[in-house]
């Protein structure tokens, strides 16, 4: 399979692009990725030199670049996207160009070129905050900030382009992953590579809001999946199955970390910060999925990477892989 898979060197693409290339030896993949902040192409650096993958420098957004890119291709697989809500809260044109017009040019490209698979990855958080219970797949969508009312946006116009035109979409909602080289912006690596630095950990409002937590490996295998398994015009959605409040959250990775809680800071909320999400994965483990690394267990593996790991981490917190990243490509 010739696979294009797009924001491929951002956390969840990259560890993506691996489980492909590893779990499918007949598979390539074309990688196109406009190496914003959080693209980094370090992710890849273990299969840069693999003949089965090749990288491409452009935006989702650019009609012509994705059509020449896209051309040949047996499917697409779609994480490009802006994704961090603090950051929705101060540019949120930013969101809804990548989260929304960026799925329309896939999806226009996709169905002149007649490509037979589109994945487009979402979030849970398009469900809204939960007080009890999981959301469904055919439940209602109630986004509460810019980030994920873009990706409702993406989500609801890739569905309306498979009953339209027939368009092969699946779309797939994921709960909080975590894992080795996510951004350090997040919640997890952030709080981890905070400790490591004896810095203080800001903790939203009371810390009491709850998340469902999924290690990237166990999403990948659920998408790769889906990519194969799915049906056209569905959606999955990919759960963890562990909800963790944040103040615990927090205390585990100070216990992993060996560092004291009197590093943890409590900050005013954010505005429309929701308090709970949680998933029903029926749907996606009657293909055959479920997951295999318990939350305590994955935790520990990822705070053991980043603290193995600095060399990679340290640049992004200090800005200087940005200036990298921009000398090599503006100069081209």
């Amino acid at each position: 399979m010739k696979l294009v898979v797009t924001g491929g060197a951002g956390f969840i693409g990259s560890n993506f692009i691996r489980h492909v290339l590893a779990a499918h030896a007949d598979d390539s993949i074309v990688n196109l990725d406009k190496l914003t902040y959080a693209g980094n192409l370090k992710n890849l650096a273990d299969v840069t030199d693999s003949p089965r993958y090749r990288f491409v420098h452009g935006d989702v957004c650019d009609a012509k670049m994705v059509r020449d890119v896209l051309r040949g291709a047996d499917a697409v697989v779609n994480f490009a996207a802006e994704s961090h809500v603090d950051r929705s809260l101060v540019e949120p044109d930013a969101f809804l160009r990548t989260d929304v017009f960026g799925v329309f040019t896939l999806l226009e490209a996709v169905r002149e070129l007649s490509i037979p698979r589109l994945v487009h990855i979402s979030t849970d958080e398009v469900y809204g905050s939960l007080a009890t219970g999981s959301a469904r797949e055919s439940d209602p969508l109630r986004p509460s900030n810019p980030y994920s009312a873009s990706k409702a946006g993406g989500d609801l116009l890739a569905l309306a382009y498979w009953q339209t035109h027939r368009v092969p979409v699946v779309v797939t909602r994921s709960s909080n992953n975590f894992g080795p080289f996510q951004y350090p912006e997040k919640v997890i690596p952030l709080f981890i590579t905070n400790a490591l630095d004896d810095q203080p950990l800001p903790l939203y409002g009371d810390g009491r809001n709850v998340r469902d937590w999924l290690y990237v490996v166990d999403n990948c295998t659920a998408l790769d999946l889906v990519l194969r398994k799915g049906k056209d015009g569905e959606v999955y959605n990919i759960g963890g199955g562990h909800e963790v409040e944040n103040i615990v959250l927090t205390r585990d990775i100070l216990r992993l970390t060996g560092k004291p809680e009197t590093l943890i800071r409590p900050v005013k909320d954010r505005p429309g910060h929701d308090r709970r999400y949680s998933v029903d994965s029926k749907k996606v483990r009657q293909l055959g999925w479920t997951p295999k690394h318990p939350f305590g267990k994955a935790l520990e593996t990822t705070v053991a990477w980043f603290r193995e790991h600095e060399a990679w981490w340290r640049p992004l917190k200090s800005g200087e892989l940005k200036a990298w990243y921009r000398q090599q490509y503006e100069n081209r």
